[in-house]
């Protein structure tokens, strides 16, 4: 055999493990699980300061809520699992769209600006942004009533923060305080640190209702909102998903109970 037909052969035996490697790779995470029957397991992340929707069990330390109930719930359905992840609020989107996490349940606003970012389920439940004071104070009746003098809070990436950095964009309040935590913007209003708090009305109900005698809330209802949950942009398998799951815990009662636990 002369040397050109030995490198030929030697060269046909090299490609062939090669290839035989290549077939043998990790692949993605839907290709590895699903090649050997375990169940996906998904990241979603919350910011934990958001109740009723995301909070904190005092017992376990753990991440708890009516995102939590019924994320878990549209898992046991679809027959995945969970990895729940604690993440500041305005680090949740870029996140995602990093794809360190595969879903945001973090009572996120499904707004047409956060559309042009990622993709929404279906929304489970409408909210709206209330004005909240430290109750006694009767100079503030409602969002006509904050003064270029006044210090408003809200917490970062929230609508309620773009509308007080609106408000003082156009000079109506005198500073714009905008919080990591909604729990210490809930206290600074309490010790008179801000003289307002633009939020969500249930989760500013919550904390009323955590601790009576401290903040009320006036005027209207701003803003209707619907929360929904969020994945990354184009990933239409696991949106489907969540949606299936969502129409069959509705059908089924499960998300009546998970409701009336949280809001009842």
């Amino acid at each position: 055999m002369n040397m050109k037909k030995l490198l030929a052969i030697l060269l046909i035996i090299a490609m062939t493990f090669a290839f035989a490697a290549c077939g043998n790779g990790n692949g993605s995470q839907e290709e590895d699980q699903g090649a050997s029957d375990e169940p996906m397991v998904y990241k979603v992340a919350m910011e934990p300061t958001f109740p009723p929707f995301d909070t904190i069990d005092v017992d376990t330390q753990e991440l708890a809520g009516f995102d939590v109930d019924l994320m878990n719930a549209i898992a046991e359905d679809q027959g995945f699992e969970l990895e729940w992840i604690n993440m500041g609020f305005d680090g949740l989107i870029p996140a995602l769209q990093a794809g360190n996490i595969d879903i945001i349940a973090s009572g996120m606003n499904a707004s047409e600006e956060r559309r042009q970012k990622v993709d929404f389920s279906t929304t489970y439940y409408d909210s709206g942004l209330v004005i909240a004071i430290k109750e006694g104070n009767t100079a503030i009746k409602g969002i006509d009533d904050l003064t270029p003098d006044m210090k408003v809070g809200a917490q970062i990436g929230t609508t309620g923060a773009d509308l007080v950095n609106e408000l003082y964009d156009e000079g109506k309040i005198g500073e714009a305080k905008i919080y990591n935590g909604l729990d210490v913007a809930v206290m600074d209003l309490q010790n008179g640190t801000i003289d307002a708090l633009i939020n969500d009305l249930p989760v500013t109900k919550a904390y009323m209702e955590a601790k009576p005698g401290t903040i009320e809330i006036v005027g209207d209802v701003l803003n209707a909102e619907s929360y929904g949950f969020a994945v990354q942009k184009g990933n239409t398998e696991l949106l489907e998903k969540i949606n299936a799951g969502m129409q069959n815990i509705i059908d089924n009662g499960t998300f009546d109970e998970i409701y009336n636990k949280w809001f009842e």
